[in-house]
């Protein structure tokens, strides 16, 4: 099994999962509609970019889309999200 580091407050958090000591809260509408929003204005794709890439990159992007069962283009688009936010991680 894989083992990943916890920040501080993770670790509160797991912690009080596994000492049953986590409570649900349900939150409110106003709550729910502000997180939908930013959730909405986050993954809105409106832009367009064109590049040119070589056959063989395309054939292999395709491949590993088909594998994980989505879309080229949204495999395309999440690698470059997580390259502009930091968190594409090096192989």
């Amino acid at each position: 099994m894989k083992k990943y580091r916890l920040d501080k407050e993770e670790k509160e958090i797991l912690d009080a999962i596994e000492n049953d000591k986590w409570e649900l809260v349900k939150p409110k509408r106003a709550e729910l509609n502000h997180y939908a929003d930013i959730a909405r204005n986050t993954f809105r794709k409106d832009q367009r970019m064109n590049i040119r890439i070589s056959k063989a990159d395309l054939n292999r992007i395709k491949a590993r889309a088909a594998e994980e069962g989505i879309p080229y283009q949204t495999l395309v688009a999440s690698i470059i999200h997580k390259y502009a936010s930091d968190k594409l991680l090096a192989a």
